[in-house]
């Protein structure tokens, strides 16, 4: 169990905060990708409409999680942790494949670079300590 006496770090307070303001952001932009989706798979453009649809579901999915870690980092929830590790490591998994696809190089070491940050803060001893997991 976290220890709810402990303040929370300012570092996982921002992490909070830009969590949520993501996932508010990719829910948003997954209900507009499922709608275009929906139009274009309508109007006769069946796999790119499928494909847009699918990719805001994703979006969805990703949105959710992204909030479920606000909450949870705001609240240090022990699983809030242990969601912010995968989603770290995903977002870095996610950008290697990218460059190896062919994506723009910088950009992608930004995405590298603020993953690795992230999953060091989240090892830091102070923080594994908030969220109960010294």
């Amino acid at each position: 169990m976290a220890n709810q006496s402990m303040a929370r770090p300012t570092g996982v307070t921002i992490l909070a905060v830009l969590a949520a303001i993501g996932g508010v952001f990719a829910l948003f932009g997954g209900l507009l990708a499922v709608t275009v989706g929906g139009i274009v798979g309508a109007a006769g453009g069946g796999l790119l409409g499928g494909l847009v649809g699918i990719f805001g579901l994703l979006l969805l999915v990703l949105g959710v999680v992204e909030l479920a870690f606000a909450y949870g980092a705001w609240t240090l929830k022990p699983w809030a942790w242990t969601l912010g590790i995968i989603a770290a490591v995903f977002g870095l998994a996610l950008a290697v494949l990218n460059v190896l696809g062919g994506a723009d190089l910088g950009s992608q070491i930004i995405s590298i670079a603020i993953n690795g940050i992230i999953l060091y803060y989240l090892y830091t001893p102070q923080v594994k300590a908030a969220f109960g997991r010294a």
